[in-house]
C-alpha cells in the first residue's frame, strides 16, 4: 500500500492544520505578557508610595485615564502594523519583528525607573501592533474559503489567548502584588521569550501563509500613499477630511479640559485621516459586492467598539473596585485583586469550546447562526452582566463591602458574550475583507478594539463623579438597546454580505451527520 507523504505545512492534528497550534502557543505567551502586564498595571498606579510594596500613589482617575491611553494604543498601532506586513514584511516577519521587541519592552519595566515605566509601555505598544493583527491574519490564512472548520479554528485560537491571560493573572498577578511590582513586569516579559520561541521553532509549519507579498501581487494592490494621494485628487472629501482635521485640533486642544486634552486632539486628528483612508478604500474597491461587504466590515467595527467600551472595565474600574470595595477574605485569607481578572480566561478555557459547538450546531440546522447574529447577541449577554456588578455596588453600600459572588457571576455573562462575538468577529473580517487590504483590515478591527479600550477608560475616569452605580446600570441599559437594534437591521445587513458565509453549510445531509458528529 502506498502512502502519501505530506508536507509539514499540510499536517494536521485532532482536524486542523499543525501550524494553528503553534500559532496558539505563541499568541498564548503574548497574551501571557500583555495581560500580566495589564492585571498589575492600575493597581501599581494606584498602590500608595509608603507601602510596603511601593506602587506610584496615582489616584483612580489617573490611573484608568493612563489605562485607557495604553489599552486603546496597543491596539490602534495594529493599523501601521498591518500596512507594514502587507507592503514590506509580510505577516510571518511582522510577527517575528513584534515578539522580539516586546520582549525588550516587558524586560525594560522590570528596571525601576520611571524612564524605564514609560518606555516600556512605548515598547510594548509597538510590539503587539506588529504582532497582533498579523497573527490573527496567518490564523485566517491556514483555511481554505468556505471551510467550516474556521470558526472553530479561531475558537482554539483563543483558547491560547485565554490560557494566556489565566496563568498570567495568577502567576504574574502574584508575583507583582505580594513580591514586587516590577518582579511581576519582568516575569511577563521571560513568558515572551518563550512565545518567540516557540514561533521560531514553528516556521517549517507555517510556509504556506504570512509570506512577504510577491510583486506580482503587489501589482494587485492599492497602496496607501496611493489612496492618500486619490484623496487629494476629490476636492469634496479632501475638504471633507481637512474640516475635520481642523475640528479636532480646535475641540481636543482648545475645548477639552485635562491633562491629556492635546492627546485627544492628536486622536481625534488621526481618526479624521482614517475616515479619509476608509473613503479611499471604498472607492478603490472593484464592484458592488465588495464595497457591500466593506460597509458590513465597518458596522462590524462599531460593533466591537461598543463591545469592548464596556468589557474592558475589568481591567480598569473593576480591577479597582475589586482592590477597594470587594470583600476577598476566603477561609481566612485575602485572595489576590489581580487574581479575579482570571475568572474571564478560566470560564472562556471551560466554556469555549461548548459555545463554540453551540453555534456550529445551529447552523449547521440551518438555524440564525450568522456572525452579525452572533456579535450582537454577545453583547447583550455581556452587557446583562453588569447588572450582577449594580447589585454589588448596592452590597457595599448597605454592608460596607460587597460579595466575591457577584464578580464571578459578572465575569461569567461577560465570558459567554465575549465566546459569542469576539473570535467571530476575528473570522468575519478575515471572510469580508478585500484580500489585497487584509492584514490593514485586520489592523482596523484591533484599532476598533482600542477604541474601545479608550471608550472603557473614560467610563472609568467618570465614575468618581458619576458613581458606579450610574456607570454599570447605564452599560446594561445601553448594550442591550444597541444589539438589539443589530438585530433589527439583521435581514438586510446579511443581503449584503452577498452570501460570504452561505457556502459553509451547503452539504447534504449525510454530510451534516457527519459534521454533527465531528462537532459533538
Amino acid at each position: 500500500m502506498s502512502t502519501i507523504s505530506l508536507k509539514p505545512h499540510q499536517r494536521e492534528l485532532f482536524g486542523h492544520p499543525i501550524g494553528l497550534y503553534f500559532l496558539f502557543f505563541t499568541e498564548m505567551w503574548e497574551r501571557f505578557s500583555y495581560y500580566g502586564m495589564r492585571a498589575l498595571l492600575t493597581l501599581y498606579l494606584v498602590e500608595k508610595t509608603t507601602n510596603e510594596n511601593p506602587g506610584l500613589g496615582w489616584t483612580a482617575s489617573e490611573s484608568i485615564m493612563l489605562y485607557g491611553w495604553y489599552t486603546m494604543l496597543v491596539y490602534i498601532v495594529s493599523i501601521p502594523g498591518g500596512i507594514i506586513a502587507d507592503k514590506i514584511l509580510g505577516q510571518k516577519k511582522a510577527v517575528m519583528y513584534g515578539a522580539v521587541i516586546l520582549v525588550v519592552g516587558h524586560s525594560i519595566l522590570a528596571i525601576e525607573e520611571m524612564w524605564a515605566f514609560y518606555s516600556g509601555l512605548g515598547l510594548i505598544i509597538a510590539g503587539v501592533g506588529m504582532l497582533k493583527p498579523n497573527i490573527s491574519t496567518m490564523v485566517g490564512g491556514l483555511y481554505k474559503s468556505g471551510d467550516i472548520r474556521r470558526d472553530k479554528g479561531f475558537s482554539i485560537f483563543y483558547i491560547g489567548i485565554n490560557l494566556g491571560s489565566l496563568l498570567a493573572t495568577f502567576i504574574v498577578g502574584y508575583v507583582g502584588e505580594k513580591i514586587g511590582w516590577h518582579y511581576g513586569f519582568g516575569l511577563a516579559g521571560i513568558g515572551m521569550l518563550f512565545g518567540l520561541m516557540v514561533y521560531i521553532y514553528g516556521q517549517k509549519y507555517l510556509t504556506h501563509v504570512g509570506n512577504k507579498t510577491s510583486e506580482d501581487e503587489k501589482k494587485d494592490q492599492v497602496s496607501i500613499s496611493h489612496i492618500f494621494l486619490e484623496l487629494t485628487k476629490s476636492p469634496k472629501q479632501f475638504g471633507l477630511v481637512i474640516v475635520m482635521i481642523i475640528f479636532s485640533i480646535y475641540v481636543g486642544g482648545f475645548v477639552l479640559t485635562g491633562v491629556d486634552h492635546w492627546a485627544y486632539a492628536g486622536l481625534f486628528v488621526f481618526l479624521s485621516l482614517v475616515v479619509g483612508m476608509l473613503l479611499m478604500i471604498y472607492k478603490s474597491l472593484r464592484n458592488e459586492v465588495e464595497k457591500d461587504r466593506f460597509l458590513v466590515v465597518l458596522l462590524s467595527f462599531l460593533i466591537v467598539i461598543v463591545f469592548w467600551g464596556a468589557f474592558e472595565q475589568a481591567g480598569g474600574l473593576m480591577s479597582i473596585y475589586t482592590k477597594t470595595k470587594t470583600d476577598r477574605i476566603l477561609l481566612g485569607w485575602e485572595i489576590p485583586a489581580t487574581w479575579f481578572q482570571s475568572l474571564n480566561a478560566g470560564f472562556i478555557i471551560l466554556l469555549a469550546v461548548a459555545v463554540a459547538n453551540f453555534w456550529a450546531k445551529r447552523k449547521l440546522k440551518s438555524k440564525e447562526a450568522s456572525s452579525i447574529f452572533k456579535m450582537a447577541t454577545g453583547t447583550m449577554i455581556m452587557g446583562i452582566g453588569f447588572v450582577f456588578m449594580v447589585f454589588a455596588v448596592r452590597d457595599y453600600e448597605a454592608n460596607g463591602a460587597s460579595a466575591m459572588y457577584w464578580l464571578v457571576l459578572a465575569y461569567l455573562f461577560h465570558t459567554v458574550g465575549e465566546l459569542s462575538s469576539s473570535p467571530v468577529s476575528l473570522s468575519f473580517v478575515t471572510k469580508l475583507a478585500p484580500v489585497r487590504y487584509a492584514s490593514l483590515m485586520m489592523g482596523l478591527y484591533f484599532a476598533s478594539t482600542g477604541l474601545g479600550n479608550k471608550v472603557a477608560g473614560v467610563l472609568g475616569e467618570n465614575a468618581s463623579e458619576y458613581g458606579e452605580y450610574s456607570i454599570f446600570i447605564g452599560i446594561t441599559i445601553f448594550t442591550v438597546i444597541f444589539g438589539m437594534l443589530v438585530l433589527a437591521l439583521l435581514k438586510p445587513l446579511k443581503r449584503l454580505t452577498h452570501g460570504a458565509e452561505d457556502n459553509e453549510h451547503e452539504f447534504s445531509e449525510a454530510e451534516l451527520l457527519e459534521k454533527e458528529s465531528e462537532i459533538t
